[in-house]
């Protein structure tokens, strides 16, 4: 079973919209190419770059958690909580009650 641990969401359209920021302008004022602007603005990346997420903060003056946002995994129904799960947590549990 494979494991889900949530997903980023880069909301960099938004801040663009709020700087009045066109792509064009912006990979200008970045030095990027407008398809890596285009591909950060459709979520489109499986590897975040840290220089073109500094670059970015950098132009549009804003702090990184404005640019990402961290949305966690929803818990399946009926799973008990990681805790509950791990045996050496149970057992930690019982012996301290």
């Amino acid at each position: 079973m494979e494991q889900n641990y949530g997903h980023l969401e880069i909301r960099l359209n938004e801040l663009m919209q709020q700087k009045k920021l066109s792509k064009n302008k912006l990979s200008h004022k970045a030095e990027m190419n407008w398809k890596q602007i285009d591909n950060y603005c459709t979520n489109n990346i499986t590897r975040l770059d840290t220089y073109v997420l500094c670059k970015l903060c950098t132009v549009l003056e804003c702090e990184i958690q404005d640019l990402l946002v961290f949305h966690p995994s929803e818990p399946e129904p009926n799973t008990p909580p990681q805790a509950d799960r791990c045996p050496a947590y149970s057992t930690m549990k019982q012996r301290d009650i």
